[in-house]
């Protein structure tokens, strides 16, 4: 049975991400560190596709992740190229298996700078067949390494390649999800669980006010601060709060169109609010605010429309307008002339 409340999770992140890349309000990243709760979800759903499928799921996960990128790196691609703000190389190839960041230039610089979130979700994807035995045999340690991996790369100053950096910061986000699918959290108990996160959430408190970032207490730019405040975060939602969630149109649509909603609203975000520079419009404050996120939510609707079609497609799902709607059962109707059977019992 699917799980809606981690639905409610999803969509609610998804709705974050967007409404932080317009405003940049870095507390938001506080309220809801949306980056390791997706990375937590898919890790508890990978987790239930390798008990259920073994490694084939990888190549299930790839199969939904790759050709809702495709659709935009097409674009993108040849755009760049058109405009010549790029020539043809090879590294324009990792648009089709982004392993490592693939090159964009230009404008798209800017309107693909979020992929980094597709690179290292199928680095994870490609790397839990392996880590998942690991697991089952020692869970905490484990679940550990990663954070013991950034602590130390972030104390002794290391430079790593980005996958190396973002594996160590989001890796214990995807190995909580294991621990959320196989039960972990939920034997471990609410009071011991969040006895466990309030240990994480002070030092990544302190740790935050102390090594602030460029702007401030936003956690995108504390990496250490915004792991150790995520996986209480994250042991606190998955573990301590299982709510009952009904069945919603909104729901639906949020999570079927998740990707698409993810891919495409940073492109439209910087090609608003450069349009608004362009033509005198306030960009900060309620009044820019507002506009930008009325017209961004027009627009994304419009690609909603013209792309999301791809999920249901890579997904073995009829494509769709609009995910969740009722299909009604057409009955065929009884031949002219020819009596209906009565009733064996009164439906009165």
């Amino acid at each position: 049975m699917r799980n809606r409340y981690l639905d409610l999770l999803r969509a609610v992140a998804t709705v974050r991400v967007v409404i932080y890349h317009i405003t940049g309000w870095a507390a938001f990243t506080v309220v809801l560190p949306a980056m390791s709760i997706m990375f937590a979800l898919a890790g508890s759903l990978m987790a239930a596709s390798l008990d259920r499928a073994g490694v084939w799921a990888v190549e299930r996960r790839i199969r939904r992740l790759l050709p809702s990128l495709w659709a935009i790196a097409v674009i993108a691609v040849a755009t760049m190229l058109a405009t010549g703000s790029s020539t043809w190389n090879p590294m324009l190839l990792l648009w089709g298996f982004p392993i490592d960041t693939p090159e964009a230039t230009g404008w798209w610089v800017q309107g693909l700078s979020h992929t980094w979130y597709l690179r290292d979700f199928l680095w994870m994807v490609l790397l839990s067949p392996l880590v998942r035995p690991v697991y089952r045999r020692f869970p905490l340690a484990t679940i550990i390494t990663p954070y013991a991996a950034l602590a130390v790369i972030t104390v002794a100053g290391v430079t790593v390649p980005p996958v190396a950096q973002s594996l160590a910061l989001y890796g214990g986000a995807w190995l909580l999800g294991f621990a959320h699918h196989d039960g972990h959290l939920e034997r471990l108990g609410r009071k011991r669980l969040l006895g466990i996160a309030a240990a994480l959430a002070v030092p990544a408190l302190a740790w935050t006010a102390a090594h602030p970032g460029p702007r401030g207490w936003d956690l995108n730019d504390v990496p250490l601060g915004n792991a150790l405040w995520s996986a209480a975060f994250i042991l606190v939602v998955l573990g301590c709060v299982r709510p009952v969630i009904r069945e919603n149109r909104v729901l639906t649509v949020l999570n079927a169109r998740a990707l698409t909603i993810y891919l495409w609203h940073v492109p439209v975000v910087v090609a608003v609010t450069q349009w608004g520079e362009r033509h005198g419009l306030p960009i900060v404050g309620w009044v820019g605010i507002s506009w930008r996120v009325v017209a961004v939510s027009v627009l994304l609707a419009f690609l909603i429309a013209a792309f999301g079609w791809i999920e249901d497609v890579a997904a073995g799902r009829r494509p769709v307008l609009v995910p969740g709607r009722r299909i009604p059962i057409p009955v065929s109707p009884a031949p002219t002339g020819t009596p209906r059977p009565e009733p064996a019992v009164s439906l009165r």
